[in-house]
């Protein structure tokens, strides 16, 4: 009776052709970990202050010190407020100076953002701060959201129309939804992006991993029919 290593050498061993086809299926799996890590850096919150350059205009001098003192009140903890600025006035600066300002607002011509560790995060780009803080919990919630439809659309889907194109199909998705993320003008077309990102993610993840899987499943069956005839 043949051993199984000469069976594998008669009907062909793991080649060329079964490493092309497991790279291919795991090399877009390397982008779904970059999703998932560049969340702490894409949606970090720097620092930040109301924009209080109305001021300047009574003062165009004022160190920015000077202007944060003026225009700002502070936290208990004696650092600045984040979400809170004084209420603009038409005084000439001495006056300011002299009587201070007492009235507080939530910011009205937007925020000044520390860029010293990040240039741009989602954050920054949309204002996701103060009343609007919990909607980057949001773009989280979605991606992972998108996965578990993506799973379950993709699913059926292969059964259907076959696991080839139901892998083919998701990579797309998810590669071209990749970039349109990074180019939205605003968080409601991120979110949808991020959506796609995760559909596209979830889909070829389950199929990759049944055609991955198959890749061998079938050289063992291959093997076995083999066996079969040579004991025939």
């Amino acid at each position: 009776m043949a051993d199984f290593g000469e069976i594998l050498r008669n009907i062909g061993e793991f080649g060329l052709f079964q490493h092309l086809i497991l790279f291919a299926l795991c090399f877009p799996n390397i982008n779904m970990p970059f999703h998932f890590a560049s969340l702490l850096y894409v949606e970090s919150e720097p620092g930040r202050h109301c924009n209080t350059d109305w001021i300047l205009s009574a003062g165009p001098n004022l160190t920015t010190d000077e202007q944060l003192n003026l225009t700002l009140p502070r936290e208990k903890d004696g650092t600045f407020s984040r979400c809170q600025m004084f209420v603009p006035v038409d005084w000439d600066i001495d006056a300011i100076r002299e009587y201070g300002l007492n009235e507080t607002t939530v910011c009205q011509n937007g925020w000044v953002y520390d860029k010293s560790l990040y240039e741009a995060t989602i954050v920054t780009d949309f204002d996701l701060v103060c009343e609007k803080a919990n909607l980057v919990e949001v773009a989280q919630t979605v991606l992972m959201a998108g996965i578990l439809v993506g799973s379950l659309l993709f699913g059926p889907f292969a059964e259907s129309f076959g696991r080839k194109r139901a892998t083919q199909i998701p990579v797309v998705v998810m590669f071209i939804f990749s970039v349109t993320r990074a180019l939205c003008p605003n968080f409601y077309l991120y979110l949808a992006s991020q959506f796609m990102v995760g559909i596209g993610g979830g889909g070829f993840r389950v199929n990759s991993i049944i055609l991955g899987t198959g890749v061998k499943f079938m050289l063992h069956i291959a093997s076995q029919v083999h066996v079969k005839g040579l004991l025939a």
